[in-house]
């Protein structure tokens, strides 16, 4: 048997849509390696179809339920379905804890829906790519939609969530925290917000809250729905709202633009993850980066002035 024969097997299987060959990929390409690399590769001139759609907001938001709203509306109108759920993980099983299998649960026997459950844990510096990998994989599958769900506002999940076509900012009615996301410099991320339990009976008034809040940005406000995926309220609204957005940014160039952006940033992300890797494994093993980071640590060099001598010695540039 050839040596890249299991890669052939999978290419074949995720352009075909087959779900074990799908997670076998993902798997695989999580672990990182040259046929992991190979695999991608083989894969990528099948991506850039789908609408990935990126789903984000502090814990609790109900982007979860929000998720699985999206799913039954997608495939009530015959799209195909991929979903990753990036969520904290257990330091026990290394297992996502936050349950999108028990969420998603009425999904789980539909063909057309794929879900992957990707832990922080395990992917130290490396979630991000996992990530875009598992994006990339379920696109070449021919994937109509791709939900990317992240939980928190922070960095790391604005960065994952970045690969995305259209980005949905998730906050809870009745939370008092609608507003205050807003000033802590989340404005520029979503494409849409959406205002989630909207049976709280605070909810039209964060809407309206919200509004105010971005009528005196200087950039145009995002569209704000007022959601309830408990009671499916608003969610046919939700997509009709993201399908349009898409639409309007592939007629006039926008998305080409954007995702040609997107992917620069995310190579250029992936260069700085593998450089820290590379030097923080050289670290143990090479005698004279050890004796600049013995310097810093003493504080007989700056960290400034240490980074170009750790690049000449690890990279051989100045």
């Amino acid at each position: 048997m050839s040596p890249n024969a299991p890669v052939d097997e999978l290419v074949a299987g995720v352009r075909a849509g087959d779900a074990r060959a799908l997670g076998r990929a993902i798997s695989l390409a999580e672990l990182g390696g040259a046929d992991a690399a190979e695999l991608l590769r083989r894969l990528y001139p099948d991506t850039g179809r789908a609408h990935i759609v990126g789903l984000t907001g502090a814990p609790g938001a109900g982007k979860s339920t929000l998720v699985s709203a999206l799913v039954g509306v997608l495939r009530a109108r015959g799209l195909t379905v991929g979903v990753v759920s990036v969520d904290p993980s257990s330091p026990f099983t290394r297992g996502a804890v936050l349950g999108d299998r028990i969420r998603l649960v009425d999904h789980f026997l539909d063909e057309g829906v794929f879900i992957r459950s990707m832990g922080t844990r395990g992917h130290a510096g490396g979630l991000a790519e996992a990530t875009l990998a598992a994006t990339l994989v379920l696109d070449a599958a021919g994937k109509d939609v791709i939900l990317l769900e992240t939980v928190g506002t922070g960095q790391s999940e604005i960065g994952i969530v970045s690969v995305a076509d259209t980005i949905v900012l998730a906050l809870m009615a009745g939370s008092g925290d609608a507003v205050q996301a807003l000033k802590a410099g989340v404005m520029e991320i979503p494409d849409v917000i959406a205002v989630t339990k909207g049976d709280h009976p605070s909810a039209r008034a964060a809407v309206r809250d919200v509004r105010a809040a971005l009528s005196v940005a200087e950039t145009p406000a995002p569209p704000v729905l007022l959601t309830d995926a408990l009671h499916a309220t608003g969610v046919e609204e939700l997509w009709e709202e993201l399908a349009r957005l898409h639409a309007a940014q592939a007629s006039d160039g926008q998305l080409a633009e954007r995702r040609g952006t997107n992917l620069v940033a995310e190579t250029l992300a992936l260069v700085a993850t593998r450089a820290r890797r590379q030097v923080e494994e050289q670290a143990g093993s090479d005698p004279e980066l050890g004796a600049v980071l013995e310097r810093v640590r003493a504080r007989e060099v700056d960290p400034v002035s240490a980074v170009a001598e750790i690049v000449r010695i690890v990279f051989g540039r100045s």
